[in-house]
């Protein structure tokens, strides 16, 4: 990569208003991520009524007193930290070709991720109402189509598991600790336990959407699939479904709270 990039990545991220405003976008992190837990709660006890994915989270925000406001701060922290990570990726250096790629990969990735949820942010914040879960269903519709499309189509869901799987390993290693700089006390064991107990319940959340995806796949039925929403309502009905949800909400709740301590915590 080109010397003169890679400086003026570093030289830009070492900002300092870059760098606090990357690390508010932990916090609107967790604060999607807590409601998202709050919202799969709300579905049991409303008996499957609730809308518990990024889009019912932010529309929480967007109905809330002021919340328009809250949710134009949102989205500029989710851009910022997005943002950062890319940056970040680009300023990486590392004496191995394959780390130092396989990290900007990861920096790269988790950069786009936090940009597609500042986006989702914008467009409920300018009045629009995103359907992930019919997003998902087009999508696979279309898959569907083409040659060989019911493969494709539970290859996307092995995919997906793959994701979750790497979630539920992080969880469980707390790998994550590398990039945070934690207290060595009981503080620091909370807080990497909330982080593990957040990790396992997003990659479990992921390995449902995965199901249903691969699912829709074999069946060749589209309507089958869903993101994030259809999978926790799918669990509903299960036995002992709405124990699994609620777990899942406490689990997401916890990542929140992770974030929130990512914020302080972690190394930018």
């Amino acid at each position: 990569m080109d010397d003169r990039l890679q400086s003026a990545a570093r030289r830009t991220e070492s900002t300092t208003t870059f760098r606090a405003l990357a690390r508010g976008g932990y916090v609107a992190t967790g604060i999607v991520h807590g409601l998202i837990g709050v919202l799969a709660i709300a579905l049991v006890v409303r008996q499957g009524r609730a809308e518990a994915d990024q889009v019912g989270a932010l529309t929480s925000i967007a109905e809330a007193p002021f919340g328009l406001a809250g949710l134009w701060a949102v989205a500029l922290l989710l851009f910022a930290l997005g943002i950062f990570h890319i940056v970040d990726g680009f300023a990486l250096s590392r004496s191995s070709r394959k780390q130092r790629w396989g990290r900007r990969l990861a920096e790269w990735g988790q950069g786009i991720a936090f940009c597609v949820m500042g986006g989702i942010a914008t467009a409920i914040a300018v009045g629009a109402r995103p359907d992930p879960d019919r997003t998902t269903r087009d999508a696979s519709r279309g898959l569907l189509t083409l040659p060989g499309g019911t493969v494709l189509l539970v290859l996307v869901g092995l995919g997906v598991a793959g994701v979750g799987i790497a979630w539920i390993w992080m969880g469980v290693s707390r790998s994550f600790r590398k990039q945070m700089e934690l207290p060595s006390d009981r503080v620091g064991h909370a807080i990497a336990a909330l982080g593990a107990v957040g990790f396992v319940s997003k990659g479990g959340a992921l390995l449902v959407v995965a199901v249903l995806l691969a699912a829709a796949g074999v069946r060749g039925d589209s309507s089958s699939a869903g993101a994030l929403d259809s999978a926790i309502t799918s669990l509903y009905d299960l036995p002992g479904g709405p124990v699994w949800i609620v777990l899942i909400g406490a689990g997401f709740l916890a990542y929140g709270v992770f974030c929130f301590f990512r914020a302080r915590f972690a190394k930018l």
